[in-house]
Order: C-alpha cells, then structure tokens, then sequence
C-alpha cells in the first residue's frame, strides 16, 4: 500500500494480497482522520459483504471468492469510543457480469484498489439505537 494527501484528500494505491479495511484503517491511524467520505474501485479474488436484518438487529455475512472487479465502494470514516470506525459498502462484479454487494467485512486485493479519502474538519461519533441496534451518528 502506498498513499499521499494531496490538500484534504488522501490518494492510495492498495496492492495485490492487501485486505482493504485493514489497509483504510492503517492509514486513517497514521494520518489522524477522525472524518472522511471514502470511494474506490479495484479487483479482489476474496469479498465479505452483509445485509442488516433490522428486524432481527443482526448482520447476515456473505462470501465471494473468485476473480471479481469491484464496480464502486463508497462510505465513511467516523470515530467510535476514540478509535477509528469504518462503514463502507461495495459492489463486485463476476466475469458473467453478476453482481453481489452489501456492507463491506472483507475485500483482498487480486490486482490494486484505487481509494480517495477526503477528510474533512471535525469529527463524528457514533453511538447505539437502541430501536435499529445499528451505531449511528452522534451529531
């Protein structure tokens, strides 16, 4: 992985073998971003994605593995108890152009992701609804 800030956005190169919230994260610590909106493509040959059953205040995880493009990431950096929180959602696409896609857990790089971070002033917390049990912005 490799990255740099250009003004308030961080550019980044994560590489072949590289796990991409792992790697957000990293940079995100090293940098100090507290807040971002984040969006990337790329190729992985290993996704985790998963659906929220609000119903049930449970997370369904999915697994993919097999050569896939990663059509769009998009999400955000906030804070939760001090640290780094991540929320992001991903689309991948298989060589027969179907697509699968949800909340991000787990994305290794097969090729390289491009990433854009663009931080921002402030920072956002996160805390507990208790009705969705999701941790949702504390503004």
């Amino acid at each position: 992985m490799e990255y740099k800030r250009i003004g308030d956005t961080l550019i980044a190169r994560i590489d072949r073998g590289e796990e991409i919230l792992q790697s957000l994260k990293t940079i995100c610590e090293k940098e100090n971003v507290r807040l971002a909106s984040v969006s990337a493509i790329g190729a992985v040959d290993h996704a985790v994605v998963g659906l929220y059953r609000v119903d049930e205040k449970k997370y369904y995880k999915n697994t993919f593995d097999g050569e896939m493009e990663m059509t769009s990431l998009s999400g955000n950096v906030t804070e939760k108890e001090g640290q780094v929180y991540l929320h992001l959602h991903a689309n991948f696409a298989g060589a027969d152009g179907k697509v699968v896609g949800g909340h991000l857990n787990e994305a290794v790089i097969s090729g390289t992701c491009e990433m854009f971070i663009h931080t921002l002033p402030g920072n956002v917390g996160r805390k507990p609804d208790e009705e969705t049990g999701l941790n949702v912005f504390a503004l």
